[in-house]
């Protein structure tokens, strides 16, 4: 019986029981005990890859039953079933939080310190009744995620990037840079990738704008999706990623590795932190260097953020068309501006003019997202990288998010991704790959509908 109970009506927010007024030591005590006696005993067992997940849960709880029938310390029914719980899930799992981590509703997990743990769930912040012991019990369940993956966290490394098996991305600072840390931060990652037609239902695009970006895959143009922290870049370029063809060769590249592409010729590769020395560190910049040796038809780089950007211009420049990638920014605009400052970071006088026209010959659609007010995540411009007129790269905005439909009585926008009336000058580039779109595309949302329904009188 978990402490995390959520007490909420359908498709509404989140309301969180009181929590407790405090702990009682003893039983913190005893849990620490049987937790540290069950260690001892099962240690070897708990990492044999052998055992299936069933028989080491078996294995566990009957070793769990036969610790606490020694233990003289009177517990009440309800106090032995909490207690063997929170045991079960601190050795098998991930402790306090590992019931909300099983909660697919949950986006986000956030533990601000042993005491506060926060969960994003339906786009909206809310604090649960979840609490570690200790800070030292918290710094055991990332050490326990660190060491999944081959990464460590202590005095030397206190912070580290880190993955859970389903793909989730894990970040965790420990003190002394943690001043009432250990924090920890879980971004959860569905277990069945979203596909276009759950971005669709999200809202977060529309169907004439997936079938646009998906020509712009199939057709080998490369696409910069660009958004702020937790607008859904990540989920935007696996859905993507999906529509690369299934016969070609793909690379790619992350801090930890998230994407989860379907396709059979993939390579994924991840940075490796230095070791304890500073030592052995290889990042992102290394991996696409090597990876240009490794005969890929696509590269995919979860995000740039430094010096690899100018390496990735080269690579979309240099015969690696369709290749995609994250950018941190707040508009298209901005995208290119910080390209072009990441492109500084890798440590060449380049003149800003050279930077521009490498950017302007290389990317040819910036697709931004954005977090609204209501929490929902939409794709707000899909925007044509031109070219260069004098010093400056020129945007055309394919599509656009209508922000003047409003808000319902929810508070939730209205509003949605319509087509400005503009041919992108790469609609040329498509056809000459077969990829033919009809002008109702990119025709206004009024426009297109007389335009189609003309067409069928016609007929």
């Amino acid at each position: 019986m978990s402490l995390y109970k959520q007490i909420h009506e359908e498709g509404g927010p989140v309301a969180v029981a009181e929590a407790p007024s405090g702990r009682n030591p003893a039983l913190d005590e005893l849990r620490q005990r049987v937790h540290h006696h069950l260690m001892e005993q099962l240690g070897p067992v708990l990492f044999d890859k052998r055992l299936s997940e069933d028989d080491l849960r078996a294995r566990v709880m009957e070793q769990l039953h036969a610790t606490l029938a020694n233990e003289r310390t009177p517990l009440s029914a309800t106090e032995k079933a909490d207690l063997i719980q929170a045991i079960a899930d601190d050795v098998l799992g991930y402790g306090p939080i590992d019931q909300i981590l099983q909660d697919d509703t949950v986006s986000e997990v956030m533990c601000n310190g042993p005491d506060q743990v926060f969960v994003e769930q339906n786009g909206k912040l809310t604090k649960t009744d979840v609490k570690f012991i200790d800070g030292n019990h918290l710094q055991r369940i990332i050490e326990k995620i660190a060491a999944e993956i081959g990464r460590r966290v202590d005095e030397q490394s206190p912070m580290v990037d880190a993955r859970l098996p389903d793909g989730s991305r894990v970040n965790a600072i420990i003190p002394p840079l943690a001043i009432d840390g250990p924090f920890l931060t879980i971004r959860k990652f569905s277990k069945d990738p979203f596909q276009v037609d759950d971005l669709i239902r999200f809202g977060t695009l529309n169907a004439e704008s997936a079938k646009f970006l998906q020509a712009c895959i199939v057709g080998r143009l490369n696409v910069i999706v660009s958004g702020g922290t937790g607008t859904g870049k990540t989920t935007t370029l696996n859905v993507l990623s999906s529509f690369i063809p299934g016969d070609e060769r793909i690379c790619t590249i992350e801090d930890a590795k998230e994407l989860q592409l379907h396709q059979e010729h993939v390579l994924c590769m991840e940075t490796r932190p230095a070791d304890i020395q500073g030592n052995g560190a290889v990042t992102i910049r290394d991996l696409v260097k090597n990876s240009l040796r490794m005969r890929p038809d696509r590269l995919v780089v979860g995000e740039c953020r430094g010096g690899e950007a100018l390496d990735m211009l080269q690579a979309m420049n240099t015969g690696h068309d369709g290749s995609i990638t994250t950018v941190h920014s707040n508009g298209p605009r901005d995208t290119l501006a910080r390209l072009e400052t990441l492109t500084l970071m890798a440590g060449f006088d380049l003149p800003v003019r050279a930077i521009r026209e490498q950017m302007a010959s290389a990317i040819d659609v910036i697709v931004h997202l954005t977090r609204l007010k209501d929490g929902t995540r939409r794709i707000t411009h899909i925007t044509e990288v031109q070219g260069m007129e004098g010093d400056i790269i020129t945007l055309q905005d394919i599509f656009l998010f209508d922000y003047t439909m409003g808000v319902d009585e929810a508070g939730k926008f209205r509003g949605h991704l319509k087509a400005t009336g503009v041919r992108p000058k790469f609609a040329e580039k498509l056809q000459d790959h077969g990829i033919r779109l009809g002008a109702e595309v990119f025709m206004p949302e009024g426009t297109a509908k007389e335009a189609l329904q003309a067409q069928a009188l016609r007929r």
